[in-house]
């Protein structure tokens, strides 16, 4: 079950259906069924209509991710708790889509053992969600672990979703890309086809219940490195990169709550901010994509991120199942 049709649901149904499993997708708009994939409809935070989509699912993938920061107290607790439920009456395994901002302010490299210590509202909500999840395991509801990633690139990612995808259509023209944070802070980027890969590694390895993995990612690139190598494989001119003062940033975040929302997780951009996946790697048998493959395959794409295609979409808080 993959729950979602965004860049990452998208590529684990695709996977999942490649190593010969019937899959049901399920998302707030549905989508179009092909031979391998199938779509519905159903919203992720009724919990009723939730559990009768998911039915008696093996795996659930849950890759739902409400776009808006500043509406995460209020859409994800539903979702989070109606995914629970659906996980607890079909007996599925539940597979996590995670991110690092639990973690909070880093004091090195993150692993999945590095304590969940934020204190912004974002990274303690998602804290509090896996916590959530754990207690559920421990009360013998339900079965879960939990898939932790940075921030998505890709030529499937859509650019208002990816830090780097953003910027792509800037260095075309040539001009100076501004970017968020220290330009110079060394900085994890996670390829989406290696979180597919890591989901559904987590749904057939009984080693990965119970606790969390990092997604295996690349050795870290600065925004400035990440920024001019892509530039090159695109053919562009030398990137120019330049950050945002804060102080612009703040100000800008009186009049939207998204930039206020980015604001209170300056710790991302402002230091390294950097994870470690090499227990993934030695444990699961999972291995990065290299960085120059990303690079490549993303300057490649660039430009066809957010059109849909059968089994594809951008990310809208749904829902999907598999069966094997």
């Amino acid at each position: 079950m993959v729950l979602g049709k965004g860049p990452v649901g998208s590529a684990t149904a695709q996977l999942l259906a490649e190593r010969g499993h019937e899959v049901l997708v399920l998302s707030r708009s549905g989508g179009r069924s092909t031979g391998a994939v199938q779509h519905a409809a159903v919203d992720a935070s009724d919990a009723a209509a939730l559990a009768a989509a998911v039915g008696r699912a093996d795996v659930l993938y849950n890759a739902v991710n409400p776009p808006r920061y500043d509406r995460w107290t209020q859409d994800w607790p539903p979702i989070a708790e109606a995914v629970l439920g659906a996980a607890e009456r079909s007996g599925a395994l539940l597979v996590v889509m995670g991110s690092l901002y639990g973690y909070g302010r880093p004091s090195g490299r993150l692993t999945a053992a590095s304590p969940l210590a934020a204190t912004d509202v974002k990274g303690r909500l998602k804290a509090r969600l896996w916590g959530d999840a754990l207690a559920a395991r421990d009360a013998g509801r339900i079965r879960v672990t939990e898939a932790r990633a940075s921030d998505f690139v890709g030529p499937t990612v859509p650019a208002p979703q990816s830090h780097l995808m953003r910027q792509l259509d800037t260095l075309r023209r040539g001009r100076r890309a501004w970017v968020i944070g220290d330009p110079d802070a060394p900085h994890s980027w996670t390829y989406v086809p290696d979180v597919a890969a890591t989901l559904v590694a987590l749904g057939a390895d009984p080693r990965a219940e119970g606790r969390a993995w990092m997604v295996p990612t690349a050795p870290p690139r600065t925004q400035r490195q990440a920024l001019t190598d892509l530039a090159a494989a695109m053919g562009a001119p030398r990137a120019r990169v330049a950050g945002i003062p804060w102080s612009v940033l703040r100000a800008i975040g009186t009049l939207q709550p998204q930039m206020r929302e980015i604001v209170a997780i300056r710790h991302q951009w402002d230091q390294p901010f950097v994870l470690d996946s090499a227990e993934t790697t030695e444990v699961l048998g999972l291995a990065p994509t290299p960085w120059d493959d990303v690079v490549r395959a993303t300057a490649a794409g660039a430009g066809q991120a957010g059109t849909t295609t059968p089994g594809t979409g951008t990310s809208d808080g749904g829902t999907g199942r598999l069966k094997k």
